[in-house]
């Protein structure tokens, strides 16, 4: 347990960080908008594409854990979405909010340094598979039901649905990557480098501009009850599932069962809450949701991670 705590404790430290930076105006809050872009749209492309590029593509794909892994998240969006709507009787629109927030998880920022820390970068093919289950599966259907359900812009939602997939400087690299790796060439030195030193500034940025999106969001008492059920949803009820989905019902290898449990068990992600607000579709509650659900994520990451590695 304490080998777990040492590889996890630095990279929520650094998102520690930026929510002290931003709390305390060390860091401006203009200054957010430059680092998250330059993680989104450059470092962390970078790093997904060099991790999977440079693997055999045998290696890097199984669609038995690709359907699992989503299979997992289906149930638990569906779940979430129809208690939603008889629990709290909430439109659609917000309901698919709820469901969207407990079925699709950071992926983007938390994904590749804890899935470098556990598992190297052979952990760089889960990793891709997890993002294309949730981002382009998941959060799109979510985005559906969002945009015919409630209030907002529903012309813009074919746009919107291909910024966020197709579009998504992280989705692209794993796609473009996927075919390099698929023709066997190999990157140029100067060009495996440049990648390499791009990518090296992920992980740091994405956590201090992730804390710093955390340190400007607040939770009121209206909102506690329904964060406090889709983060129970997304860190508890999301993991088991895939653990059991994985393990027992395909009897996958270990190495599969560990990296979709642990990417199931990461926070909720905050391209979420802009789908919701795009929708005016419950965000306020989705946003409480992000928040609440990384809070507690710096104890529950590491309690699964032992779990799944044990």
């Amino acid at each position: 347990m304490s080998e777990i705590v040492q590889l996890t404790l630095p990279i929520f430290g650094l998102v520690g960080l930026g929510w002290t930076a931003v709390r305390t105006g060390l860091a401006p809050r203009t200054a957010l908008d430059a680092l998250g872009a330059f993680a989104f749209r450059f470092a962390l492309p970078a790093l997904v594409f060099r991790l999977i590029a440079g693997r055999p593509l045998a290696g890097l794909l199984d669609p038995v854990f690709y359907g699992g892994y989503l299979l997992g998240g289906i149930v638990v969006f569906a779940v979430a979405f129809a208690l939603s709507r008889i629990l709290d009787r909430r439109a659609a629109a917000a309901a698919g909010a709820r469901a969207s927030a407990a079925a699709v998880g950071n992926l983007g920022f938390l994904g590749p340094p804890l899935m470098l820390a556990f598992f190297g970068e052979q952990g760089a093919g889960p990793l891709a598979m997890a993002i294309l289950a949730e981002i382009m599966v998941l959060l799109s259907v979510g985005a559906v039901i969002m945009s015919t359900a409630g209030s907002g812009d529903r012309a813009g939602i074919g746009s919107l649905l291909l910024r966020g997939t197709l579009l998504n400087p992280v989705v692209a690299a794993i796609l473009l990557g996927t075919a390099l790796a698929a023709t066997g060439a190999t990157l140029p030195v100067p060009a495996e480098r440049f990648l390499a030193q791009l990518g090296a500034a992920a992980g740091p940025t994405a956590l201090f501009a992730l804390g710093g999106a955390l340190a400007l969001q607040h939770i009121d008492r209206a909102t506690v009850a329904t964060a406090a059920a889709i983060t129970t949803a997304k860190l508890i009820a999301y993991p088991a599932l895939v653990w059991w989905i994985l393990a027992h019902l395909l009897r996958m290898d270990p190495f599969w069962v560990q990296t979709g449990v642990l990417m199931a068990a990461l926070p909720t992600a905050g391209n979420v809450y802009v789908v919701a607000r795009q929708y005016a579709a419950d965000a306020d509650r989705v946003s409480a949701a992000v928040l609440l659900s990384t809070v507690v994520s710096i104890v529950t990451v590491p309690l699964v991670a032992a779990w799944a590695l044990g």
